[in-house]
């Protein structure tokens, strides 16, 4: 199959930029990643994910993996903060009959498993190393890296997170990432037997959730109110944690509350969101994930919308003669989806630190996650 781009370099090696690679080699492209982590590190404790991620996992090779090495399951059962259950949110099995409606993995696990798959499919990955300079012409891109290497490509894909050099470099006027007025707190605890899957509480502007990430671990998440973005001291992240949940009384709760402490891998982090709202390419540059539309993490799909982001740029180069033709059809495609999931959960964020209209979030999540549903 005779691609748009045959010699192909990704900047950052997340969870985008993996799966761009482990695509691209599928069709056959030449791939260089370079990655200016020496050590391809993944912060951060779990990670839910939706059946549209797993559906996206299937199409990349890494479903079984996952399934392994993860939790899957169906369903978010809600509770009142005493633990009386009030519903339960479907979660359509979207990867197929046989795969569960949603999950949840340790981050650095998935990261791992993405790692393996991207050097397995050939991509050459370079450890430690950056770009300083991007030129183009009509034909290609000439670009210089930190180790001194200069090198020639058909098509550069920027995916280097939220705080992109890339966009910046090829979009200098684009959004600053912006803070949301909430933070998210999450730590790591030994999974109880009654845990079958997601389970949040419901209450005021604290929402606490709980969701297996393996067979003996869960992670907790808890997002609460924080109208100014303070440095908060590691020091006094347990405590804190803890206090967090002592208004919730459900037993569940109360007993993983007791059991954090700080070797729960405790994570703190402001909630933050960016969309360009123009054209994520310039040329032969083409920017997808986080470095173009970064969410908070309300509908679960910041992961999933980067790595559709990765299997549809593949579609597309496949498709086309031409890199131009290649990428405005990325564009059409990726658009209105992603800017679905940032604006949807920028709004249930708001709703929840106002104390809003319950009815509204729960359309905004039904309707959202229809939408996700979707083919992509």
């Amino acid at each position: 199959m005779t691609l748009a781009a045959q010699r192909i370099l990704i900047i950052g090696g997340g969870f985008s930029g993996m799966s761009a690679a482990i695509e691209l080699r599928k069709h056959g492209a030449d791939v260089d990643l370079v990655e200016v982590d020496p050590e391809w590190r993944n912060y951060g404790a779990g990670i839910s994910l939706g059946g549209a991620t797993l559906r996206a996992f299937r199409q990349l090779g890494v479903l079984d993996a996952f399934l392994q090495q993860g939790a899957a399951s169906d369903g978010v059962q809600l509770r009142l903060p005493h633990g009386q259950p009030i519903g339960e949110l479907p979660t359509p099995r979207i990867a197929g009959p046989d795969v569960p409606g949603g999950g949840a993995i340790m981050r650095p696990v998935l990261a791992r498993i993405l790692a393996d798959a991207t050097r397995a499919s050939g991509a050459t990955v370079r450890l430690g190393c950056t770009f300083t300079a991007i030129e183009q012409d009509a034909e290609g891109v000439e670009v210089s890296f930190t180790d001194g290497q200069r090198q020639r490509y058909d098509l550069v894909i920027g995916s280097d997170g939220l705080y992109s050099k890339v966009r910046e470099a090829l979009l200098p006027d684009a959004p600053k990432p912006a803070y949301s007025g909430q933070a998210v707190w999450r730590a790591v605890l030994p999974r109880p037997d009654a845990l079958k899957t997601i389970t949040m509480w419901m209450g005021g502007a604290v929402k606490p959730g709980v969701n297996p990430v393996s067979a003996d671990e869960l992670y907790l998440f808890v997002t609460e109110r924080r109208p100014t973005n303070d440095h908060v001291d590691p020091a006094t992240f347990a405590d804190t944690l803890r206090a967090l949940l002592a208004p919730f009384p459900d037993p569940m709760l109360q007993a993983l509350r007791a059991q954090i402490s700080p070797a729960s891998q405790i994570v703190f982090r402001p909630l933050e969101g960016m969309l360009v709202r123009g054209d994520w390419y310039r040329g032969r540059v083409v920017l997808i994930g986080d470095t173009v539309h970064a969410t908070t993490p309300h509908l679960a799909s910041g992961a999933c919308i980067g790595i559709e982001d990765a299997i549809v740029l593949a579609d597309e180069l496949a498709r086309h003669a031409s890199v131009a033709e290649s990428l405005a059809a990325f564009q059409a495609r990726r658009y209105e989806r992603c800017r679905m999931v940032v604006d949807n959960s920028a709004r249930l964020g708001q709703i929840e630190m106002e104390g809003g209209d319950k009815d509204e979030h729960a359309h905004i999540m039904r309707s959202s996650l229809m939408a996700l549903a979707q083919p992509i």
